[in-house]
């Protein structure tokens, strides 16, 4: 458990604060390896019913960062998404961390 802490943060670390299309790319990195990590914890039945609520909360949160890229949306817009998207993982990973 303690290395599933220490990987969780290093992800938690990763995460930027700005969008930039290097930044789109490295936020959807992180939210698959998330996914993955958190995959691996439902595997044990310990964890298995509390995982749940983690990996259904980053589809909104991949959904609001691809608007972010939308050509379409101006600057602000893009920012306001990726502040979102970028928020809603911290949220939810500090939250998985009390595990």
């Amino acid at each position: 458990m303690n290395d599933f802490k220490d990987r969780i943060q290093e992800l938690f670390d990763r995460i930027p604060r700005r969008h930039t299309a290097d930044n789109v790319k490295e936020l959807y990195s992180i939210l698959d390896e998330y996914e993955e990590m958190l995959i691996q914890l439902e595997s044990d039945e310990r964890y298995e019913k509390k995982v749940a609520p983690f990996l259904e909360a980053l589809e909104p949160i991949r959904a609001s960062i691809k608007k972010s890229n939308d050509n379409k949306a101006s600057k602000k817009t893009k920012d306001v998404l990726f502040d979102e998207g970028s928020g809603a993982l911290k949220d939810t990973i500090q939250a998985s961390m009390q595990l």
